[in-house]
């Protein structure tokens, strides 16, 4: 197994922590992450480490040396994520950067990765700005436009919804992007959009919003937002017996939404990136089966692009035959029918991977699969 350390971005002081083997620094090379570990979105970080640290097993070793993992806590917070990408560049000196998790904090970072040089992958930001004009910046994750048309598509196609409401989290660029999208998919293809309302991250009471959408009288509702904020929504809209059908992002698809939102979130819908039961690589098969022993639960779309940023910057290393960063910058660009964890990966423009989506639900207080879609 590879080493690891641990680091917080308090005033860029360091904590230095489980360090598992006694290799000599010159027998390693370091890979940076700034995940958010605590905060707001801290289910998103924690569980793409979880993924991360199973790739690492799977794959401890490039160019002959064992691969440290260096960790910094992002705290869910844009200061503190430009902080921590500064710390793993400046005070670490690595060679490439897993991270961050959400695309407000990657947009912070990632002008920080581009003046050193240093390639990153992001697991799970979404935002097209987060690469727009940036040579170093990847990403394991397909883009919003993507996402948000094929909820429409789905919505549309499947649903059978010819009007839909959209509540959206105005403080987040993510969930903003999203909705845009939607909006304009759903209008192309013939639908009306009924009601558009907003919240904020941390809001607990979405009365207005639902009266909004109650009145409205809508086939669909699209609230692509966070999982704290759509489990508490889905409980009161169902309180208040409004029951059709809620279609979301990946930002929802964790754990701690079921477990907030018991069986309002039932039936609810998202447009993801991983379901188990649409594993298709040999890659992917191995990794569910080292994650589930390890972790001793199911592996989910958040671990799994964890896994596949780390396996991407890996192979690009392997490719390049180095740690150069513009070497393995151009090995990750030119990246084409990788087997990932997630599906087939080819990088496109701005570092944007090409690759199917799948659409879950929740089923039974489980995410179940349901279909999946090719670009």
């Amino acid at each position: 197994m590879g080493k690891r350390k641990v680091l917080t971005a308090v005033g860029l002081s360091l904590l230095m922590v489980g360090i598992a083997t006694g290799a000599f620094a010159a027998d390693t090379i370091k890979i940076g992450a700034y995940l958010p570990m605590t905060g707001a979105v801290a289910a998103y970080g924690s569980a793409e480490w979880m993924g991360i640290e199973v790739a690492r097993d799977m794959e401890p070793e490039v160019l002959g040396k064992k691969v440290e993992l260096v960790l910094v806590d992002t705290k869910s917070d844009k200061i503190e994520a430009a902080n921590a990408i500064t710390l793993l560049l400046e005070k670490e000196k690595v060679v490439g950067v897993l991270g961050e998790a959400i695309s407000g904090n990657a947009l912070a970072g990632n002008p920080i990765s581009e003046k050193a040089k240093i390639p990153t992958v992001s697991p799970t930001a979404t935002n097209p700005l987060v690469n727009q004009g940036k040579k170093y910046a990847f990403r394991a994750c397909f883009i919003d436009p993507f996402q948000g048309q094929v909820a429409a598509r789905f919505a549309i196609n499947d649903l059978k919804a010819k009007t839909a409401a959209i509540i959206i989290d105005n403080a987040q660029d993510y969930c903003v992007g999203l909705g845009k999208f939607f909006d304009e998919e759903f209008k192309k293809l013939g639908g009306k959009i009924v009601s558009t309302t907003y919240i904020q991250t941390g809001d607990q009471d979405f009365s207005a919003q639902l009266s909004a959408i109650q009145a409205s009288k809508p086939e669909v509702i699209y609230a692509p937002n966070y999982y704290t904020e759509d489990a508490l929504m889905a409980k009161q809209a169902r309180d208040l017996g409004i029951n059709q059908p809620i279609l979301t992002g990946d930002g929802a698809q964790t754990d701690t939404l079921i477990e907030l939102g018991g069986k309002a979130v039932e039936n609810m819908y998202f447009t993801g990136h991983f379901h188990k039961q649409a594993a298709s690589t040999d890659r992917a098969k191995e990794y569910v089966k080292k994650f589930e022993e390890k972790n001793k639960k199911e592996a989910d779309a958040f671990h799994a692009l964890g896994a596949d940023a780390y396996f991407l910057m890996v192979d690009a290393i392997k490719r390049a035959g180095s740690t150069d960063g513009e070497k393995v910058r151009d090995a990750l660009a030119s990246t084409k029918d990788f087997k990932g964890v997630s599906g087939i990966i080819s990088m496109g423009e701005n570092g944007n991977p090409i690759k199917s989506m799948v659409i879950n639900k929740v089923e039974g207080g489980k995410f179940i699969y349901v279909t999946t879609i090719n670009p």
